[in-house]
């Protein structure tokens, strides 16, 4: 099993369990992965974080690195032979491998289906001619890999097994010192280094902006282990008073607590919708990457209740537009406006049923045990 960055390690730790639960036999996981995929078994060759990277800027000094952990990778399998291997998001790295391991008669599965959607649709053909199936996120992703001969099953998106609904508000802030009737404001900046450096100094000064008229305002930043000492370090700078936090469920009771959210694009936004945070999505990437994805981004959006929904229930901020002065405007009408809270909340809620709970066809297991049930048909299949 093969992850490359925060959002994988989730899905590969939630698969990983159900796999486990699931198995008369006893398994043993073998790849790359981060706390969550390590915690329940995996034994990883590296670091994960060395694959965390994006943008074309920011992969260049690292391809010599990238490139002996993908050797290192596909000599491991090849050795060890497993029953399947599974990789997780992140192709530019686990496509490669899958490319590497064709042939020998191993099934490659890969979880998280590429957005042949939103970009390069081609490259759905593509992938059919090295991958032997794909679990699928969304509803409408099945058909357009089906249609090349590629075996595809939706299973739902495990994000919603988390718990984001779950969060303590008034808890934390009273563990916290925070004012019940103190302004919160949630502040997510990303998960790279890339995304942390460009955003933070963004958000601060948004914060700035809001905090003119809000005497008191506060804000809490959920944030990972690999970033968070660059997180600390760039938020001791902000105009108000800022807590910064890691580990899972202590994210939810910040959602929980928090007024509103200001979030770099990505999955967090699934868990916003999931917590029922009002929510701006802000993304900034360097120019030479923002230049190649607007020559090859087909949808309107890029928050994933939008693009489920079909409509822009989540305010988005992108490049240019990634600016201090709009983000504090469009988090200003989240806080001052109820009617805008309550229909960002209902849509988010829309979207969150849409990509696993109760949605129709998927029956009563989790997202996370039907992969898992797909990935040991598929074992007994080639067996």
């Amino acid at each position: 099993m093969i992850a490359g960055e925060p959002s994988g390690d989730v899905l590969g730790g939630r698969l990983i369990a159900a796999l486990k639960a699931k198995s008369d036999s006893a398994l043993n996981f073998v790849g790359v992965g981060g706390d969550r995929m390590i915690a329940e078994g995996l034994e990883s060759l590296f670091d994960m974080q060395e694959l965390s990277v994006m943008g074309y800027l920011e992969v260049v000094p690292r391809l010599p690195g990238l490139i002996a952990r993908l050797r290192e990778t596909t000599e491991a399998a090849r050795k060890l032979r497993p029953d399947a291997v599974v990789t997780i998001d992140s192709p530019d790295f686990t496509f490669r491998v899958a490319r590497k391991l064709k042939g020998l008669g191993i099934p490659l599965i890969h979880y998280v289906a590429p957005q042949v959607w939103a970009h390069r649709p081609w490259r759905a053909a593509k992938i059919a001619g090295f991958l032997d199936h794909i679990l699928a996120l969304l509803p409408f992703e099945p058909p357009l890999f089906e249609a090349h001969g590629l075996a595809c099953t939706y299973v739902g998106h495990a994000i919603v097994e988390e718990g984001a609904d779950a969060g303590d508000g008034p808890g934390f802030r009273l563990r916290h010192g925070i004012p019940a009737d103190a302004p919160l404001i949630a502040a997510l900046p990303g998960s790279r280094h890339g995304e942390v450096s460009r955003h933070l100094p963004i958000f601060g000064a948004a914060l700035g902006k809001l905090a003119v008229n809000r005497p008191g305002l506060r804000a809490v930043v959920p944030t990972v282990a690999a970033v968070a000492e660059e997180v600390a370090q760039g938020a001791a700078d902000w105009p108000v008073e800022t807590l910064v936090i890691t580990g899972g469920r202590e994210k939810y009771h910040a959602f929980a607590a928090a007024d509103a959210a200001l979030a770099a694009s990505g999955t967090v936004a699934l868990e916003l919708a999931i917590a029922a945070l009002p929510t701006v999505i802000a993304y900034k990437a360097n120019a030479l990457t923002a230049w190649a994805a607007r020559r090859m981004i087909l949808v309107p959006y890029v928050c994933l209740v939008n693009l489920i929904l079909d409509q822009p229930a989540v305010p988005e901020f992108l490049q240019d537009r990634c600016r201090p002065d709009l983000l504090a405007e469009a988090v200003a009408e989240l806080l001052d406006d109820a009617q805008a809270r309550a229909a960002q909340i209902a849509a988010s809620r829309r979207a969150v049923e849409i990509l696993g709970h109760g949605a129709p066809g998927l029956g009563g297991d989790s997202p996370s045990a039907r992969a898992a049930t797909a990935v040991l048909e598929i074992i007994a299949k080639s067996a």
